[in-house]
């Protein structure tokens, strides 16, 4: 019986008008951010300047992890990100992650090659269509207010996804706000309709990869 190859993910992105802002006002934010899922250049790097490619080994994770990528890059006035996410198999495996390939890879490279031809700035690519359909509806649908993410909403998005047992009276502590401003930024960013495509996304991925 031929044994199954370990499904994982691979975001593909660059940074929107990155020449605008100077580069050391985000690459250090960014390469921190990409660090929490280890070490560079294995699983993270960062190329050509203003792109990166970064491998989240659980797939379930890879929006979440494109939403804190997001989230911290957009405390930075005037600055986005485009990601692209890939799911499939890693057919080979290499110490630097630009060297790597399989399905995931090639999945995440062509959605990252369509992306400014549609204009969007998140999109997905799995081995299964019917899922990659509905879940670009609700990333479309996402990006909508995540793309208008102002410098303070990005600042509590940013905290609530990298501490997620974190209330909002620790946000407010930590940023130095009360806690109604903290509960408004958060309204005001649709962070719980975000989170519940999210959980939609873990769900439905989940069941998907246990009964291949």
């Amino acid at each position: 019986m031929k044994s199954k190859s370990a499904i994982t993910s691979i975001i593909t992105g660059d940074i929107i008008q990155s020449r605008l802002t100077e580069t050391q006002l985000w690459l250090p934010k960014l390469k921190k951010t990409l660090s929490a899922e280890g070490k560079s250049p294995r699983i993270w790097q960062v190329y050509r300047g203003d792109s990166f490619q970064l491998e989240v080994k659980d797939p379930v994770r890879a929006i979440m992890a494109a939403i804190r990528i997001k989230a911290t890059l957009k405390t930075i006035e005037d600055l986005d990100v485009r990601m692209a996410i890939g799911i499939g198999e890693k057919k080979f495996v290499s110490q630097n992650i630009a060297e790597s390939d399989g399905e995931a890879f090639i999945n995440s490279g062509e959605t990252f090659e369509s992306l400014k031809k549609t204009k969007r700035n998140l999109a997905i690519k799995s081995p299964w269509a019917d899922f990659d359909r509905d879940m670009n509806v609700l990333l479309q649908l996402a990006s909508i207010p995540m793309d208008d993410w102002s410098v303070n909403s990005a600042e509590v998005i940013a905290l609530l996804v990298q501490n997620p047992k974190l209330t909002q009276e620790g946000v407010a502590k930590k940023l130095g706000l009360t806690q109604p401003s903290v509960s408004e930024r958060q309204n005001r960013s649709h962070f719980e309709e975000i989170m519940e495509m999210e959980k939609l996304y873990r769900e439905k991925l989940a069941k998907l990869i246990a009964a291949r």
